[in-house]
């Protein structure tokens, strides 16, 4: 699971937030997926860790304080179940 990113050399014995909580990175309600982002934030490792996951193309997880699903950078987890058929405006 993340022993791709917690097992690499660059890392050493660093104190990381992902190492407290690793299911977090992994959640399937969005607002545990913002609250994963947040904590991202004041890691030290967020530029490289972010890198990696990309070059690794990692399926899905937040990764440097980024969104990945299949490998690639998404704004925000959609919510499960469909659509709204009209979708509320979005809140600047």
């Amino acid at each position: 699971m993340l022993a791709s990113v917690l097992e690499t050399p660059w890392l050493g014995e660093a104190e990381v937030p992902c190492r407290r909580e690793p299911d977090l990175f992994f959640a399937e309600a969005p607002a545990d997926v913002e609250a994963a982002k947040a904590v991202c934030q004041s890691c030290p490792f967020r530029e490289q860790c972010l890198s990696d996951a990309l070059e690794r193309r990692e399926p899905w997880g937040v990764w440097g304080g980024e969104l990945l699903v299949a490998g690639k950078v998404v704004p925000r987890k959609r919510p499960r179940g469909r659509p709204r058929k009209h979708p509320q405006p979005v809140a600047a």
